[in-house]
């Protein structure tokens, strides 16, 4: 995969979430200092699934972001389009209905869903709206959209900080874990050219969706969007 800024090719993003799937979850840990567990924690309270909600988890990779659905009660449905991310999900949680699937063109019927949510991985589908577009089809009218996704941090001198992390010392952290730490590379530039807080409900705006708003994780490093279909 070259730079965030070249035309995003989805048989090479395929590729390499392929290769970084092995030790996905623990590179994750790692290089957020342990915070994406709380994330998790937070898209789950943004989603409130109820008993019996059916829930499509987009961009769920090992299912890893699946798992607090189904403890909460709720049907899940992993789905991604790394079959390599897919193979280690369902070797680790045999009793997840993991299921392939392009986010452009979901293989599921028109208001399926109670509920869609998709965690870091709304900046790598190819077209993004069309990505949104496609999570409102299969949403039930009044169903729910939570993206969580990284952001802009709300503070100057801690943005800098960041982003000195981001492009120098995550890659090298990335190195000593991953099982492709050249593909960290990608994803620490695909943060940076990704839309700030406003500029990301604008988008699921013009995806059809409602009343976007958007909460804050960990100073603006995250942010987590909700809006209605």
């Amino acid at each position: 995969m070259a730079r965030a800024e070249l035309d995003k090719q989805p048989t090479d993003v395929r590729r390499m979430f392929d290769a970084v799937a092995r030790r996905y979850d623990l590179t994750n840990d790692v290089l957020s200092l342990g915070q994406d567990r709380r994330w998790r924690r937070d898209v789950i309270d943004a989603v409130a699934p109820e008993p019996g909600d059916l829930v499509l988890d987009l961009a769920a990779g090992t299912g890893t972001s699946s798992e607090p659905f189904v403890e909460r009660g709720a049907t899940v449905v992993p789905c991604d389009f790394s079959l390599g991310m897919l193979r280690v999900g369902k070797q680790a949680r045999p009793s997840l209905p993991f299921t392939a699937g392009d986010a452009t063109r979901l293989p599921f019927a028109d208001d399926t869903f109670d509920a869609v949510t998709i965690s870091f991985g709304l900046r790598n589908i190819v077209d993004p709206r069309a990505g949104l577009r496609e999570m409102r089809r299969v949403t039930r009218p009044g169903g729910r959209l939570v993206v969580c996704e990284f952001s802009h941090p709300t503070n100057d001198a801690f943005r800098t900080v960041y982003l000195e992390y981001l492009m120098k010392a995550l890659p090298g952290i990335a190195r000593a874990v991953s099982s492709s730490p050249d593909a960290y590379v990608y994803l620490a530039e695909s943060i940076r050219a990704w839309p700030d807080q406003r500029g990301l409900a604008d988008l699921v705006a013009n995806a059809g969706w409602r009343a976007p708003e958007w909460r804050n994780l960990s100073g603006g490093i995250v942010a987590l969007h909700r809006a209605t279909s």
